[in-house]
């Protein structure tokens, strides 16, 4: 061991001096080696034998050299110590104390890497709390109780010496036959961009590094096929795409982006300076760190065709404002390092990243001369109670009650049960693609799964003691084998209700029906599951269809069900969450982040359609939903009356209260989201129908009223006019008020004075709601 600058006096280890001094001090003492090392990652513990875990992984996972050897320039950071094989945590905490302890006595400067870990439905650790998706997140229409979660998450990933978690996923979802749809938080910006920025606030407020994606337009793939190019007017990405990320960084104080792959209009984002730079920096202010999507610099070359080399990749990606490869090192190492010696690509880029990577650091304590890795404890509880709650009460408020047909629901004490379908008895079906059993534990079937979890048979077992609960699963997730029909039916037959299970197994690059790489040709239940739900319609006996999935799929055609359920993989609490809404222990509250199709065919849309977009005589196709954005019912029932509008002029730069009363007239308490919407008749472009504005979730008990008032600013009226620069415009805006999209029961108007004026990246971006 060596005695390292940080370690011997150097003043830019000093925590008393300020941030940017420190850097500049730090930066004039490197060498080009030195400083490139500070952008680069290394992926400890991968196996090119291993079934990916990040596309084209062993295309781009070359042989590296020895880690002495490796690090000894120093290093940028070290991907997912926990997120790769399946690591006792207590034993994950020593492997990453160790390796950072080596990386800071193996070079001369000493300088420690940043960690990073995937989590995004929880820490994607083994034996880590398995929360519900983002789309399970949206469905509760609750950011206090995302922000919580990322909280809890933060402190987790901070206690263990990890700085950097990837996640919150932005894309706001634009077809749903795209994969990643379980990693969206909904279909529209609001929503995402609210639910997006408390999360984001909540990692950061434990000093862990938010880091936003995919920036921007991933979601909006052609045909929903991952990767495949997006075909999309500035206009729509201005204010659907780029919404989110703008409310993330001003709400949420996100100190880290991460570009996306898909190339929007013929460009890749990761070689796009008018977004990285021109827009991210000039225009939002954002001075944190860039980071690359996995292989995402390689990509330019092999899949984009923009680059000819792994070192032009990298000078392109330098020069668009990406800061730091991940996950390993290709790129920014020796192919850039001899375009810098060459005097091809200039050394004030390379020092322009270097110094936002440093400036991290530097806040993060790594630069400190007391810094030391953060002990291991003997061991770690990545699953206690209080996780298991949080991740419970999520899993309830995420359950959206579609339909109850002659109020089937709740049961009432049913003699038997029969529980049907693939997702009856398989935990996998609960949980998303970055939950660390689909992810990466699949690949080790010997390991057990790490966290307790029931089936959702098992659960309605534990829920219904004394009742009979019979099961068949019928068909499997996928494929085509009908051959579990006849015992299905069997087992039906003879029961007084039936609990069909249906829905999607997460996985990567085709290994499941929803996850990454795993779109859809259509919203047709995968294999043969419309044919056993449409077997088990026809029989005499109510049929609850309970939807477990990562996607919604149309549902016109199982309009014989009793009653149907929608859950977005609710993970390791879901199944305790659905049989509670079964039995009417939980009221349910949840509301669709996404509408929820009538057929299947090839038009997938979002609720965020202008006047042309929906149905007309115009065209012989209907995409009216089978249930819209918005919806969900409960065990009771919420009326809504007395609109008021404070006023019925609204300055261009002013803003006006919308209020109503909202009361429980049922007979048990109960929680209704009440959701605010504006629509512009007459506007310089076409504005969707309906948008939302504004929304809050209210718990009432039986009889109890309150008048839920929204404040909105004439701001959120903005859009991006015919000259491509956000304005508001003077006319009249309508107001909705109701239960969704479509159920708006309170209906008003206001009108904008003024002269159009031009907003920017510090508008009013929220509309505040108070309950009295």
């Amino acid at each position: 061991m060596h005695p390292d600058s940080r370690t011997t006096g150097a003043a830019w280890a000093d925590p008393s001096r300020p941030v940017d001094e420190r850097v500049d001090l730090l930066l004039a003492d490197m060498t080009v080696e030195e400083k490139l090392a500070q952008l680069v990652g290394v992926w400890v513990g991968v196996s090119p034998d291993a079934a990916e875990v990040a596309p084209a992984q062993h295309e781009f996972s070359e042989p590296l050299p020895e880690w002495s050897e490796l690090t000894k320039p120093g290093l940028g950071q070290l991907t997912r110590v926990f997120g790769t094989s399946p690591l006792d945590p207590a034993v994950g905490a020593r492997v990453l104390a160790d390796t950072q302890r080596r990386l800071v006595e193996g070079s001369r400067l000493g300088i420690p890497a940043m960690a990073h870990e995937e989590c995004l439905s929880g820490f994607t650790a083994w034996q880590a709390t398995v929360f519900p998706i983002p789309l399970a997140w949206g469905a509760t229409f609750d950011p206090d109780v995302v922000e919580r979660m990322a909280t809890a998450i933060g402190e987790q990933l901070r206690g263990i010496g990890v700085h950097q978690g990837l996640a919150p996923v932005l894309d706001v979802t634009r077809d749903p036959r795209w994969g990643r749809t379980e990693e969206t938080i909904g279909e529209d910006p609001y929503l995402v961009g609210l639910l997006g920025a408390a999360y984001t606030r909540g990692l950061e407020s434990t000093g862990v590094v938010a880091t936003l994606k995919h920036f921007a337009g991933y979601s909006a793939s052609r045909s929903g096929r991952n990767h495949a190019p997006v075909s999309m007017g500035p206009r729509e990405f201005a204010d659907v795409v780029l919404t989110p990320f703008e409310m993330a960084l001003r709400l949420g104080g996100a100190r880290s982006v991460m570009h996306s792959y898909a190339d929007v209009d013929g460009v890749p984002p990761a070689a796009n300076p008018m977004l990285l730079t021109e827009l991210l920096r000039g225009t939002w202010g954002f001075d944190g760190v860039v980071v690359a999507d996995y292989f995402g610099v390689s990509f330019l070359e092999s899949a984009h065709g923009v680059a000819s080399s792994p070192g032009h990749a990298a000078a392109l990606a330098l020069a668009a404002g990406v800061d730091v490869e991940l996950p390993t090192v290709r790129c920014f190492g020796d192919p850039l390092l001899d375009l810098v010696r060459n005097g091809d690509v200039s050394e004030e880029l390379v020092d322009r990243a270097v110094a936002r990577v440093l400036r991290q650091k530097c806040e993060l304590g790594l630069l400190d001369a007391d810094w030391a890795p953060t002990p291991a404890p003997e061991s770690i509880d990545l699953d206690p109670p209080a996780m298991r709650d949080l991740a419970r009460t999520m899993a309830e408020r995420s359950v959206v009650l579609l339909d109850n047909n002659r109020n089937t629901l709740p049961l009432a004490a049913p003699r038997r049960i029969a529980v049907v379908g693939p997702c009856a008895d398989d935990v996998l079906t609960l949980m998303g693609c970055y939950s660390f059993p689909s992810h990466v534990g699949v690949q080790h079937p010997e390991v057990p799964i790490g966290v307790e979890i029931l089936t959702v048979l098992e659960a309605i077992r534990e829920e219904f003691p004394d009742t009979e609960v019979v099961h068949a699963q019928g068909c499997a997730v996928d494929g085509d084998d009908l051959g579990g029909l006849a015992e299905a039916i069997r087992v039906v037959r003879d029961a007084d209700v039936c609990v069909a299970v249906l829905g999607d197994r997460a996985g990567l690059f085709g290994r499941g029906t929803s996850g990454e790489g795993c779109d859809a040709e259509d919203l047709t239940l995968p294999g043969v599951q419309s044919d056993l739900l449409t077997a088990l319609l026809e029989l005499d006996v109510p049929v609850v269809a309970v939807m477990v999935a990562g996607r919604p799929y149309a549902l016109g055609e199982f309009r014989g069900a009793a009653a149907t359920l929608q859950t977005f993989f609710p993970g390791e609490e879901g199944a305790g969450a659905i049989a509670g809404v079964l039995s009417g222990r939980v009221n349910p509250s949840g509301k669709l982040p996404v509408q929820v199709p009538n057929g299947s065919g090839g038009q997938p849309s979002t609720y965020l359609h202008p006047k042309l977009g929906g149905p007309g005589g115009v065209s012989s196709v209907d995409p009216t939903p089978r249930f819209p954005f918005g919806h969900g019912l409960s065990y009771t029932a919420f009326t809504y009356r007395r609109l008021e509008l404070s006023r019925d002029t609204v300055p261009i730069d002013g803003e006006v209260e919308v209020s109503c009363v909202v009361q429980n007239t049922g007979l048990r308490a109960g929680a209704e989201v009440v959701q605010l919407y504006l629509h512009d008749p007459v506007a310089s472009v076409t504005r969707p129908v309906r948008q939302l504005v504004g929304f809050t979730r209210v718990e009432l008990e039986a009889g109890e009223s309150v008048r839920v008032t929204f404040t909105v600013h004439a701001d959120r009226t903005s859009f991006t006019g015919v000259s491509g620069r956000r304005i508001v415009e003077p006319g009249v805006v309508d107001v909705h008020v109701g239960a969704s999209s479509e159920d708006t029961r309170l209906s008003g108007s206001f009108c904008v004075v003024g002269s159009p004026r031009e907003v920017g990246y510090d508008r009013v971006l929220t509309t505040p709601v108070a309950l009295g």
